[in-house]
């Protein structure tokens, strides 16, 4: 079997391997499903975990930006300013810094651009909102800076492989 660094469960005829370090929550959850899908969506709640296929690409770059003050303070400029559209300037201007060393920092640490973080943190808000079942598509979409639910759609599809509905099949 070839190694896939894109999925955290390799379910196989003979076992299912987890990898990482909280690899060990997305393989419980995983067992927890295949006898109740009910049952891990309440489980998932309680650990204050979600039903994602792999946790990596939220956890290690929310811990990564806590390490470093500057990417701190983006991280929080960011989340506060969702709704709106990403500018490396502003960005720039509200922590004092340069829209390049914002840019450099962000590589260096992240290993993505600022506005692909950005763009990373409207996806795990959108996410959070489709789970919550409160709020329509295009209600969600004004909510974390898209123009409508189409486009916030073909995002998530192309993010995460999955479209709404299958999100919100995770929830049943």
């Amino acid at each position: 079997m070839a190694l896939d660094e894109t999925r955290m469960l390799v379910p196989t005829d003979a076992g299912v391997t987890a990898g990482s370090a909280m690899g060990h929550l997305d393989l419980a959850l995983w067992l927890i499903r295949q006898a109740s899908p009910e049952l891990a969506t309440l489980v998932s709640r309680y650990l204050l975990a979600d039903l994602r296929s792999s946790q990596a690409a939220y956890i290690i770059p929310s811990h990564l930006a806590g390490a470093d003050p500057l990417i701190a303070r983006f991280e929080r400029w960011s989340r506060g300013r969702l709704h709106q559209g990403f500018s490396l300037r502003e960005a720039a201007d509200a922590l004092a810094t340069s829209p390049r060393s914002l840019q450099r920092k962000c590589q260096a640490v992240l290993g993505k651009s600022p506005l692909r973080y950005f763009q990373d943190l409207r996806v795990e808000r959108a996410q959070s909102l489709i789970r919550s079942g409160e709020l329509g598509l295009d209600a969600i979409a004004e909510e974390v800076g898209y123009v409508d639910g189409a486009t916030l759609r073909t995002l998530l599809r192309q993010r995460l492989g999955r479209g709404v509905r299958e999100l919100r099949a995770d929830l049943r």
